[in-house]
């Protein structure tokens, strides 16, 4: 077995936790919106809607109420998940980007026996990274 010296992203998870405060509070809040506790909330906002109509002398102004609190609410569910999935999908592309960058090595190192890896090395090499590239 390796020692974490040699495997550096094993010693970056030992370093702490580098995200920001509002990177953990998308992280946090993602996790709470995905329970099934956030669903009832819901049901129980319309619900309290739905029996406040009797409040309420005009209709008009009771049904922009809860279009008003959906759209806010939506409307920061989105930047939220939004943010969240930006991030997922750049720690999901470096960790391709580390394993092709394995593969590319351990090729390299068999490329003396097979000189066909050499093209196919190059070639892996070049796509890591593409995406930023592009």
């Amino acid at each position: 077995m390796r020692q974490d010296s040699e495997r550096p992203a094993a010693k970056d998870r030992e370093t702490g936790d580098r995200r920001s405060p509002f990177e953990r509070f998308v992280e946090t809040a993602c996790l709470w919106v995905s329970r099934p506790v956030f669903f009832y909330g819901c049901l129980a906002i319309v619900f309290v809607w739905l029996i406040s109509l009797p409040l309420w002398a005009d209709l008009k102004a009771w049904q922009a109420v809860l279009h008003t609190v959906s759209s806010v609410i939506s409307l920061f569910l989105l930047a939220l998940l939004e943010n969240a999935g930006r991030r997922a999908e750049e720690a999901s592309q470096e960790k391709l980007n580390v394993i092709a960058e394995a593969l590319a090595a351990l090729m390299a190192s068999r490329a003396t026996e097979d000189h066909d890896l050499d093209t196919a090395v190059t070639k892996l090499r070049d796509a890591v990274g593409l995406e930023e590239r592009h």
